[in-house]
């Protein structure tokens, strides 16, 4: 069985409280919760959380950016795709980390006069000991044929799974990717649409990821007529 099959998918009240128990338990509480709300509310993998810059994400006038193109060389799939800035709850998150890497002078530089003073080319999210974190080198065929190395950061993906274990929940880092396909689904009735914001290259792979309730069934049913 593959991992997005066996992923849970949390319900609302197992979101807030893995959010809240990430607040109070985790060293780099800022860090982790950005961490998980971006897989959630982004459908990112982990390893692309991993290996997003700080350019990504801010324009270097230090504005946030609200459409984050995600590169070949950043997604699993090996094909660019955007991703977009546009809850609250994650402009939140991204805001209180990119202080937080400020205040403790985490890839910073002596000019702040652009990208807030964030070294930009440098990833978004570091580890503890203030370095990037961790990439395994894996290899995969494209449809293509043509075989291709790419980044997996499997160090970030056991500790979001350990997130979930303090929290009580028996999720892992592909919950987030599950519970928002299944978001998109609900609002847009479209696999076709889960399939391009998962980076997936057909709805075949995304279908893996969804649960269709009844009621999501019977509005793309009576949509359709």
């Amino acid at each position: 069985m593959t991992e997005e099959k066996r992923a849970l998918r949390l319900n609302a009240g197992q979101f807030t409280r893995l959010i809240k128990i990430t607040r109070v338990t985790s060293r780099y509480a800022e860090r982790d919760v950005l961490v998980l709300i971006l897989g959630h509310h982004c459908g990112l993998r982990v390893t692309e959380i991993s290996r997003i810059t700080v350019a990504d994400v801010m324009q270097a006038s230090g504005k946030l950016r609200q459409e984050v193109s995600l590169r070949e060389a950043v997604t699993k799939g090996c094909r660019q795709r955007c991703t977009y800035l546009s809850s609250r709850g994650l402009i939140d998150a991204l805001e209180g980390y990119l202080a937080y890497r400020l205040a403790h002078g985490i890839g910073t530089e002596l000019d702040g006069a652009r990208y807030r003073g964030l070294l930009p080319h440098q990833p978004l999210i570091y580890s503890g000991r203030g370095t990037a974190l961790s990439q395994n080198t894996k290899r995969r065929t494209l449809e293509s044929g043509e075989r291709r190395d790419y980044k997996a950061c499997d160090s970030l993906q056991s500790h979001v799974t350990t997130l979930y274990k303090r929290a009580g929940i028996k999720g892992s880092s592909h919950s987030g990717r599950r519970g928002f396909a299944g978001k998109v689904l609900a609002a847009t009735g479209d696999m076709d649409t889960v399939a391009v914001l998962l980076g997936h290259s057909s709805i075949d792979c995304s279908q893996r990821y969804v649960d269709v309730d009844p009621a999501t069934l019977e509005d793309m049913y009576a949509n359709a007529l």
